[in-house]
């Protein structure tokens, strides 16, 4: 069972998340570098891909009403950068027409749009230049977003630049797990100074076309030493740098932590000091994403000399330690270190777990979900001014490099007929927000 809503503080946001690539299907889009991604064989777990996903992109009227009925007051959905610019520069009508149609949808319903101008599905023509290695990405990336506030900004209740830059810089150009699948220190780490410079220029864009209410969604997972080694020690404070400071140090204004520039330093653009003031633009918000937290060893490799081991916690679908307290942590580090008095959303928490002989059945999930909303309530006793909590996902859908095996849905989707049936997570929000 959920917390009661008067848990909260009067006002608080609770709704659903979904991102565009992983639910729309692919029609009527442009080529992205996920589309090449996933028909490269080995990239894939299960070799699929997304061109028809959850078919959203004509049942979307059944999908609002999924989220109006369960109670939720918003909803978190991204723009897809290949169906708005194809090409990733010359404009579609099309493609924004549907998202006119989708908040409209939204508002009939009485939900509030919460946009993310980017979710990961980066055009392929972008891509083939270099994506986000290449400086000129950031006024490309202005450009989308001007394009899609000129069309839907006056009704959208907030808007965020970025989902996860980690996601779109390390773990897709060092890591190579994401598109485009690169394994490089130099392309890594000038993607991880890029998506920052891309997202300022995009605000101070916005800002000057009277966009209001702005933000961008960063993930945050705890970093901890496998051991009492100081070996592990540093190889969980390198990784806690990279993954949880690099990005927040430097929209907030304090620089780029040490302990990771010790290893990207050396690769960053020339100039790339120059940037810092255009990156701290100010927020209106922080949208805080949360599953996890990591275990690390010290190793005898290169840099960031870390290697993971396996936790003792009980684990989701995605083999994700879960621990709950790990929100608290952040929301009340994040007031802390780094952002004060700013706003904070929860915009993605949620859990993976395998469809049984009884689709609805996910009580694991509501107990995961109760887990984390009480340890939301824990931060906001301690005064972080904490607005919204959004779940991932309204929908089973496709998990980038895990295809369609791991179900973080409230509502079951068959992906042969395409049926919706809300499980017992999806319920236990309608009795809690009703």
């Amino acid at each position: 069972m959920l917390p009661p809503r008067s848990d909260f503080p009067p006002g608080f946001t609770f709704g659903a998340a979904t991102s565009a690539y992983q639910i729309e299907g692919t029609a009527g889009a442009g080529l992205s570098h996920w589309d090449t991604f996933a028909a490269t064989p080995g990239n894939i777990m299960d070799d699929s891909d997304s061109s028809r996903a959850c078919d959203h992109l004509t049942r979307w009227p059944q999908d609002l009403d999924l989220v109006r009925d369960a109670g939720f007051g918003a909803y978190r959905f991204s723009t897809s950068w290949a169906r708005v610019m194809p090409d990733g520069v010359t404009v579609n009508p099309e493609g924004l027409d549907f998202y006119d149609r989708l908040v409209d949808g939204m508002l009939e319903r009485g939900l509030q749009p919460f946009l993310t101008y980017h979710h990961w599905d980066l055009p392929a023509a972008l891509s083939a230049q270099g994506g986000w290695q290449n400086r000129d990405v950031a006024q490309r990336f202005a450009d989308l977003c001007l394009a899609v506030n000129a069309r839907i900004g006056d009704r959208l209740a907030s808007a965020a630049s970025l989902n996860e830059p980690w996601c779109i810089a390390w773990l897709s150009h060092f890591i190579g797990a994401h598109a485009p699948g690169l394994r490089d220190i130099r392309a890594a780490s000038r993607a991880m100074h890029h998506v920052l410079l891309a997202h300022g220029t995009a605000m101070q864009a916005l800002r000057a076309d009277g966009a209001t209410n702005l933000g961008i969604v960063l993930n945050f997972e705890t970093s901890h030493p496998a051991d009492d080694t100081p070996e592990a020690a540093r190889a969980a404070a390198t990784q806690d740098a990279i993954y949880n400071q690099w990005f927040i140090r430097a929209l907030m204004g304090q620089g780029y932590p040490d302990a990771a520039l010790e290893g990207i330093g050396p690769h960053l653009p020339d100039g790339w000091q120059e940037d810092m003031a255009l990156i701290a633009q100010p927020l209106d918000w922080l949208g805080v994403n949360y599953y996890t937290r990591r275990l690390y060893t010290g190793s005898d490799g290169l840099w960031p000399s870390a290697s993971e081991a396996p936790g003792p916690l009980p684990k989701t679908q995605m083999d994700w330690e879960i621990r709950p307290e790990g929100l608290t942590e952040f929301l009340t580090r994040l007031k802390r270190d780094h952002t004060g008095d700013l706003p904070l959303y929860v915009t993605e928490n949620g859990m993976a777990l395998e469809a049984g002989a009884d689709i609805t059945d996910d009580a694991r999930r509501v107990q995961f979900i109760a887990d984390h909303l009480r340890a939301t309530t824990a931060a906001i006793d301690q005064g972080v001014d904490v607005r919204g909590f959004f779940y991932w996902s309204l929908l089973d859908n496709y998990e980038w490099g895990w295809g369609y095996g791991p179900r973080f849905g409230l509502v079951h989707v068959d992906y042969d007929t395409m049926t919706r049936t809300p499980k017992a997570s999806w319920h236990a929000f309608r009795a809690m927000l009703s």
